[in-house]
């Protein structure tokens, strides 16, 4: 559990609280909101802006319906101690455990699940309220110039908000991943954990997706002669 609370801490400050957080494929994204909300300044018809919002905001809610999915069946699995136990003890690497221990590891993982949803409700609200905001964008003209950029970044202050407490649910996701481990032994645990751990850093730090954020993607690309 030591080293599962360190790698959850240390990930948060390399992305959040370090100077290497802003290498991360968060940070890249953060400047794509900024501009976004200024092309969205200079456009009349927003059904686009709309259309990314609405997809936001279902994503968001599709996360925080599947968390409260995921409490009631941790919840559930309080009730089937005798069942399951045996099962975990027979499991290579397993190790048998007393009632109390399981129901502690249960209500563990039962709050990762809650911080989950307090994190995809509340970065529901944040998008709606981004949404609001960037109502009150006004068109982009000679006389209002200052104004609508000051709006306008601020609706992208929102969004990255919103977007920051979004992916603190996910990375919750992510870890409840690796802490199903440590239903078998305490090894899984670790090994999981630090599995997790990686697969997260690579993909913010070193993946394809960084490098097509930043337009610097050498994924080879089909000749234009080719149909």
């Amino acid at each position: 559990m030591g080293f599962f609370g360190v790698a959850w801490f240390a990930y948060h400050a390399a992305v959040e609280l370090t100077p290497a957080g802003h290498r991360s494929l968060n940070a890249v994204m953060n400047q794509y909101r900024y501009r976004w909300m200024e092309q969205l300044v200079v456009r009349e018809n927003r059904i686009v802006d709309t259309t990314i919002m609405a997809s936001l905001m279902n994503g968001t809610a599709f996360f925080a319906s599947t968390s409260l999915i995921a409490i009631g069946g941790v919840l559930a699995l309080l009730r089937s101690a005798d069942a399951v136990l045996p099962v975990f003890a027979n499991l290579p690497f397993g190790q048998a455990t007393t009632p109390l221990i399981w129901e502690v590891k249960v209500i563990g993982l039962a709050i990762i699940f809650v911080y989950a949803f307090f994190k995809f409700a509340w970065s529901y609200r944040l998008f709606n309220y981004m949404a609001i905001i960037v109502g009150a964008v006004p068109v982009l003209n000679e006389g209002n110039r200052e104004e609508g950029l000051a709006v306008a970044h601020q609706a992208a202050s929102m969004n990255i908000v919103a977007g920051k407490h979004f992916n603190r649910g996910q990375r919750a996701f992510f870890f409840s991943l690796a802490y199903l481990g440590w239903f078998i032994g305490p090894y899984v645990f670790v090994v999981a954990t630090a599995a997790v751990l990686y697969v997260m850093w690579r993909r913010q730090f070193i993946s394809d997706a960084r490098l097509a954020a930043l337009g610097r993607n050498h994924v080879q690309e089909p000749d234009a002669g080719r149909p």
